[in-house]
């Protein structure tokens, strides 16, 4: 590691991971997913949680490796179905309303040499057995932060001019710092004003409240119906216990969820999707009355096919997100095949269920009444992105007029 101050920078990344990601104060409980090769991130973020207060800190080490090799290799029955200690351990801690901090760091294509019939049974098991801890996080009963971390593979597929594997983690160390402004002299300050930012078009959009949202871009026409009431939210989160967290990091979106059963027309994605680690690229989507009936991918098509076909409500979208063309991460001119990064690259809209908070009073209301006022109900949340500096957005109101939201891909609102 040649990375300048790269030991202090990252225990900064680890103190903005705890105080502002999923903001640890005096008693909380915090689960960490990480790799095992980011046992040394782990320590920092376990000695920081502890700092700010944290009344236990549970680590649960992941090894794509070794998943891989159970995928390829275990009994059908193995991969089908998911221990019932897992889900006990996963009910345990929703009972404690424990904060859940995701560091991710995979190869994007890591799953890519798995029977697709077995990659899509196994995620599809682990979905259902996990329903409720997805609910909760949906929900934000609980607080909880998505970031990432490197790894040799991610980084060769980010930056594959680099001639050496030092090289390119360096160089991913360096985007994921600056894309989280790390660099600046208070990262939570910056990400306080960041946050100020994004909700002032979350205010704007919320008063107009549009009854659809027009897509026009190359290989793009599609019309998308907002429910009544529908709430846009941008970086910041409240839990059910009325406590502030930032669910992405980075963030550059502004999102809601649009009404399921209203989407017409076809859109045409911009960036690559790594998907139950498989690449999928140049999708293409055709909906009609708020149904997916036709996708197509140049790569990773059975994957997507399957992901759309074999789970509940994913023929339906769940997400609307606003990201102008000209973020750092767009700027950057960099692919990051991890969509964590590239969604905030791009407008996007996701696959199957929405987020209860994204309309009113929505924490409050059951399953069923979800789905009545129009927000999808599914086992599975996919996000793939669609933006580019050519695409233009209206809103289109309750009365049938029109408002310009983006213009060559940028705020025109």
């Amino acid at each position: 590691m040649v990375l300048p101050k790269f030991e202090e920078n990252l225990k900064k990344y680890a103190n903005l991971l705890i105080a502002k990601g999923v903001n640890i104060q005096k008693g909380h409980t915090l689960i960490i997913t990480i790799a095992v090769e980011h046992s040394h991130l782990a320590r920092l973020l376990t000695k920081t949680a502890y700092t700010y207060g944290a009344a236990e800190v549970v680590v649960d080490y992941v090894d794509d490796q070794i998943t891989l090799e159970k995928l390829l290799h275990a009994d059908e029955d193995r991969i089908t179905s998911v221990a019932d200690y897992i889900v006990a351990k996963s009910d345990h801690f929703l009972a404690k309303k424990a904060s859940r901090l995701v560091v991710r760091s995979a190869d994007p294509n890591v799953f890519a040499s798995v029977n697709p019939a077995r990659l899509a049974a196994a995620t599809r098991a682990t979905a259902i057995a996990l329903d409720a801890q997805r609910t909760a996080t949906q929900a934000n009963q609980i607080s909880w932060t998505l970031a990432a971390a490197t790894s040799p593979e991610w980084a060769a597929m980010v930056f594959p001019e680099l001639s050496t594997p030092e090289e390119q983690i360096d160089a991913l160390w360096n985007a994921i710092f600056k894309m989280n402004r790390i660099y600046e002299e208070d990262p939570i300050k910056a990400w306080d004003e960041h946050q100020k930012r994004l909700t002032s078009k979350a205010d704007i959009l919320n008063k107009f409240q549009f009854d659809a949202l027009h897509y026009i871009a190359p290989g793009t026409d599609l019309t998308l119906g907002m429910p009544k009431n529908h709430v846009w939210e941008a970086a910041g989160s409240i839990n059910a216990q009325g406590e502030l967290f930032i669910a992405n990091m980075p963030t550059e979106e502004v999102f809601s969820a649009p009404d399921y059963r209203r989407a017409d027309g076809y859109v045409t994605s911009t960036k690559p999707l790594s998907y139950a680690g498989v690449v999928i690229e140049d999708m293409t989507f055709t909906f009609q009355n708020g149904k997916i009936i036709e996708v197509t991918a140049k790569k990773g098509e059975e994957t997507i096919k399957r992901l759309i076909e074999e789970n509940d409500g994913a023929r339906s979208l769940g997400e609307v997100a606003l990201v102008p063309h000209k973020t750092p991460i767009s700027l950057s001119g960099l692919t990051f095949f991890n969509t964590l990064f590239d969604e905030n690259a791009s407008n996007h809209l996701a696959i199957g269920q929405a987020y209860a908070f994204n309309i009113e009073k929505g924490t409050e209301m059951t399953s069923e009444e979800l789905d009545a006022a129009g927000l999808n109900r599914s086992t599975t949340h996919v996000d793939f992105m669609i933006g580019s500096d050519k695409m233009d957005i209206d809103g289109i109101t309750a009365d049938g007029k029109t408002v310009p939201i983006f213009r060559g891909g940028e705020w025109a609102i």
